[in-house]
């Protein structure tokens, strides 16, 4: 995308502050220019009128007029900042709602190939950073500009030929303020890289802090944070040295232009061909002038740094949702017959992971899948409620194809329970409710109680209203796990998902889970992920998936009997206890 197509895209976020704020803050700045160009004819008088001609009354009124214009400044000054600050706020508040917004459309396969520190960056760094391709250097460039054209003018009706003089300059100065600038914009993209890279270094070392810790790794995170920190100052003051030449250069074609003018000028009013006026007059309209001059190449060098921020930022916004509604999508308002699996295949990016599945789950059924690590498992269970759609086959509820039903309504029907419980940074009261914010504290309270959490939530120091911290980790791992059932409860949806929901859990836990698990699954239709085969014993039908395929399926029964894979896993899982017992943990 070229810079021309960055700048439309990004001015459409300013234009519906067009009015009154904007155009407020372009009439302060034309106001402001009006009065700079005034004071170059006030410099002339100063020295025509009252030194020359030695008239008091013209001091006076000179007096006056340099108050009034300099009063006059101040307010419009502090109107165009005002004015400009709240367009600037305004869009970039639009531009991280549209990114946020974006970023709760886009699949699960997004977030796997960006890390999250990396996005956290782009809404934050780089969206500041875009202000200044928006309002600061539309801004500046009205500000500046007009300043330029009444300076121009005074400069031209003082005296054409000096400011002939004077302007020769010009062309010189814009070519190697372009060149600077096209540098500035690569180097600001490369930092705008390595800032991003600092927040996930940040990231992970903080939400892994107890790996760290657990592994010795704390000087090997700090050379890792030192090195990119080191890179981005290294970037960062490359591109301030850029930035820092345009000035001096601006300086020194000014010189030679404004030394041209004082010979010139200056032989003239020795001769008599000039008044003194006229001359300082001209004088301050070229000294004035050069500082909004300086000022468009300062803003042409910040727009190329918001530029390259920009087109981060767009790179978010233009990646597809992929899942999304169809045209003629319709609401699933009830499952009457069952889930059907039908031929589905699936793969991450060219890998293989599923392989013509086909599963049954009638209405009220249990059914659960059996497997190895990495046989394809979970990936069924995110395909269902369309985390990822399938590549081959499909998946239908009542004969329809789950494509054909809205997200919303899809996902309405179903409830999720993983083995890696995700909680908000909130109250215990929020976390259960999320999800289900319109339900009342009965009904929170009554979701709790079946999770078996109600006990250890009243003991908590401020109950239902304790905030449990990042990720929930002031609470143990099957306090969490029975906030999520609580939470599936309470979102009380007919289809309920549960991958591995009882894993990694100490006995005591895993019976207070199981227990609310139970309480969960009764009535709904239940597809359950386990490691653990005593936890599927009693489900209504078990497939066992290996290598992204159905290899069996049956009950607990007809599938030890076949003596093969299932078998295989319950002796691996069983192997050293006494057959009786270990038939009595499956049955």
């Amino acid at each position: 995308m070229n810079n021309r197509q960055l700048y439309r895209r990004l001015l459409s976020y300013l234009r519906p502050y067009i009015w009154p704020h904007f155009v407020g803050a372009m009439l302060c700045m034309v106001v402001f220019s009006g009065a700079n160009g005034a004071l170059p004819f006030l410099v002339k008088d100063t020295f025509d009128r009252v030194f020359a001609a030695k008239d008091l009354e013209a001091l006076y009124m000179l007096a006056v007029a340099i108050n009034g214009i300099f009063i006059v400044r101040a307010l419009v000054s502090y109107g165009s900042m005002y004015f400009t600050e709240y367009v600037s706020q305004r869009v970039i508040h639009d531009l991280r709602r549209s990114l946020n917004d974006h970023i709760q459309q886009l699949p699960l396969s997004y977030f796997s190939r960006n890390a999250t520190g990396g996005l956290i960056s782009r809404v934050t760094n780089d969206v500041a950073a875009v202000r200044g391709a928006v309002t600061e250097t539309v801004a500046g460039v009205l500000k500046d500009t007009t300043s330029l054209l009444f300076l121009l003018g005074g400069a031209f009706w003082m005296d054409w030929f000096l400011a002939l003089i004077a302007f020769v300059v010009f062309p010189l100065a814009v070519y190697p303020v372009i060149l600077l600038s096209r540098r500035v914009k690569r180097t600001s993209s490369k930092g705008q890289v390595s800032i991003g890279n600092l927040t996930v270094l940040l990231q992970e070392t903080i939400q892994g802090n107890r790996v760290v810790k657990a592994f010795g790794m704390e000087e090997y995170e700090k050379e890792r944070f030192d090195r990119e920190n080191a890179r981005y100052f290294a970037l960062s003051m490359k591109a301030t040295s850029t930035r820092a030449l345009t000035n001096p250069l601006m300086e020194v074609l000014a010189a030679a232009g404004i030394s041209a003018v004082l010979i010139y000028g200056g032989y003239q009013v020795i001769a008599g061909g000039r008044s003194q006026g006229a001359f300082f007059g001209f004088i301050t309209a070229v000294l004035l002038l050069y500082e909004p001059f300086k000022a468009l190449a300062r803003t042409n060098t910040s727009a190329q740094q918001g530029l390259a921020a920009a087109a981060r930022v767009f790179e978010v916004l233009d990646a597809p949702p992929e899942i999304r509604d169809a045209p003629n999508a319709r609401v699933l308002r009830e499952m009457r017959d069952g889930i059907r699996f039908e031929g589905v295949g699936f793969r991450y990016d060219e890998e293989p992971v599923l392989e013509d599945v086909d599963i049954r789950i009638g209405r009220g059924q249990v059914v659960a899948l059996v497997g190895p690590s990495g046989a394809g498992k979970s990936t069924i269970a995110d395909l269902l409620p369309r985390f990822y759609d399938v590549l081959e086959g499909r998946i239908t509820i009542d004969g329809t194809d789950v494509r054909d039903f809205t997200l919303s309504s899809l996902r309405a029907q179903m409830a999720v329970v993983t083995q890696h419980t995700f909680l908000f940074n909130d109250t215990v009261r929020n976390n259960i409710a999320y999800g289900s914010p319109e339900r009342g504290m009965d009904d929170i309270v009554a979701a709790a109680r079946a999770a078996r959490a109600h006990d250890f939530i009243e003991q908590l120091p401020n109950g239902y209203d304790t905030v449990i911290g990042e990720m929930g980790m002031l609470l143990s791992g099957g306090e969490r796990q029975r906030l999520a059932i609580a939470r599936a409860l309470l979102k009380n949806a007919p289809i309920l998902v549960l991958d591995e929901a009882t894993s990694s859990l100490d006995n005591e836990s895993e019976r207070l889970v199981q227990a609310a698990l139970e309480e969960l699954m009764a009535s709904r239709t239940t597809l359950v992920i386990a490691h653990r085969l005593s936890t599927v014993r009693r489900a209504d039908r078990i497939y066992v998936i290996n290598r992204g395929r159905v290899v069996e399926q049956g009950t607990h029964e007809e599938l030890l009997a076949l003596n093969a894979e299932y078998r295989r896993l319950y002796d691996m899982q069983f192997q050293d206890a006494p057959g009786d017992a270990a038939e009595k943990t499956l049955h």
